[in-house]
């Protein structure tokens, strides 16, 4: 007669989670005993998540990003007043944050919460993008010098890879939040990130066309270790501080990051999406630069005319008005108003011969949009790859 199966092992039991977060912090080994035998088990993306968890995951996305945020706008600025270091302030916030996002990747990957296999493939690919970049920016300046534009290569990889994990975060938290105001709120703040990345490299003119004032003034707001390192590199201060042609700016502007606009409004589906984003995008731009002008920092006049193009966007789609035509109106409508703020010396220089190429390009871009919104392929890619990752009922 076979004898009994002998009984499997017990696993090992969960310590009690912190009866609160103040009780956490005040005994942290406690606290990351407990998320360790509680989470970072080994899982499949789509692991049962409740939303709790999803709240507090994608919370972290949030902070992640603003740590990033923080220090990108920083560094702007810096790099029209200061020398390039690697270990410079502004540098050392950016890469806190990327810290954290390298973290919630490996959780996300090793533990399947919060994320559907497209998603963690996207998170993947952009920090690993991200992480290629920042070596050969490093070495970029080693060979280069100073390359203090925002339009290098080495830069354009980073600001890909950057587009391409936040692009994992909204569909995670996307398909797997409850619908209600906090999904909404969530996914318009990290589409308020994928925004500030999208127009990030424009800031080189906007803080550009201010210095050079000053220059030409006689009251330059660099240091003039800077300002001999760039002439050693045989660049005059136009060259240094306006490094793109004028119609840069403006193309950038509606093809970039009102096109991001249009997506975020499609996606997350509220009525006032675009002017949101746009408002909440200067709205920061403002206050960081009251702070970093108050701490002896260069200033950067802002793209006012982006909350133009955003009141535009909204209404279009809330009409229904065909990107081929709503495409080259909001194009004119941005252009136009933007003849008033440069003149204020509001704006960059802007090439006022672009507006023929940038509408058509964006009508194309816009179209490229709908096609894409009613088509199967859209339909089965918002589809979870993989299960259902809720443990919970939803509420709204």
């Amino acid at each position: 007669m076979p004898s009994p199966a002998a009984p499997a092992p017990a696993l090992p039991a969960v310590p009690s989670a912190p009866g609160s977060l103040l009780a956490g912090v005040a005994h942290p080994i406690a606290l990351i005993r407990w998320f360790w035998a509680a989470y970072l088990t080994p899982g499949r993306p789509g692991r049962a998540t409740t939303q709790t968890e999803l709240r507090w995951i994608y919370t972290a996305w949030l902070g992640a990003f603003l740590l990033k945020m923080l220090g990108s706008t920083w560094d702007v600025s810096w790099h029209f007043r200061w020398l390039r270091d690697d270990l410079a302030p502004p540098h050392l916030l950016n890469s806190a944050g990327t810290a954290v996002v390298i973290g919630l990747v490996v959780f996300h990957s090793y533990t399947g919460y919060g994320v559907d296999r497209r998603a963690l493939r996207l998170m993947q690919w952009g920090i690993g993008m991200f992480l290629i970049a920042v070596p050969i920016d490093i070495l970029n300046h080693r060979i280069n010098g100073l390359d203090i534009t925002s339009w290098s290569p080495s830069h354009a990889l980073l600001y890909l890879g950057t587009a391409v994990m936040l692009a994992g975060a909204i569909r995670g938290w996307w398909l797997y939040a409850a619908p209600g105001s906090i999904r909404d709120l969530v996914s318009l703040g990290l589409w308020l990130f994928f925004v500030e990345n999208a127009l990030f490299p424009n800031q080189h003119q906007e803080y550009g066309v201010l210095s050079l004032e000053a220059y030409d003034a006689g009251r330059t707001t660099a240091e003039p270790q800077l300002l001999d390192f760039a002439a050693s590199q045989g660049q005059s201060p136009e060259m240094f501080m306006l490094p793109v042609p004028s119609w840069v700016h403006p193309a950038w502007l509606i093809c970039a990051g009102l096109l991001s606009l249009v997506i975020a409004r499609k996606v997350v589906g509220l009525r006032w999406t675009a002017t949101a984003i746009a408002g909440t995008y200067l709205l920061y731009r403002a206050v960081m630069w009251l702070v970093l002008v108050g701490m002896g920092f260069p200033p950067s006049v802002l793209p006012l005319v982006l909350l133009v193009g955003a009141v535009l966007v909204d209404l279009a789609v809330t009409h229904r008005v065909p990107g081929w035509l709503a495409g080259p109106l909001v194009t004119g409508v941005v252009y136009g108003v933007a003849v008033g703020q440069e003149a204020l010396g509001l704006l960059p220089p802007w090439n006022w011969w672009s507006v023929l190429p940038v509408a058509v390009g964006f009508s194309v871009l816009w179209a490229g949009v709908d096609l894409s919104a009613r088509s199967g392929w859209l339909a089965r890619w918002a589809a979870a790859d993989g299960p259902s990752v809720s443990r919970e009922p939803a509420h709204v």
